[in-house]
């Protein structure tokens, strides 16, 4: 895997680690699968859009 380097706000850094909390997981595993669901999200939006213009 790929090290990424990411700048976030203090507060969503906050809002992210109680998040990690109470799921017993790391923050980097968390935000790992939100961007992860947020890519597939937006390739599924990308693939519709593509349809629609057909």
């Amino acid at each position: 895997m790929k090290k990424i380097t990411l700048l976030l706000e203090p507060s969503l850094v906050l809002f992210y680690t109680r998040v990690a909390d109470r799921a017993g997981i790391s923050l980097e595993q968390v935000l790992s699968d939100a961007l992860f669901k947020l890519a597939g999200e937006l390739s599924l939006e990308a693939l519709q859009q593509i349809n629609c213009e057909k």
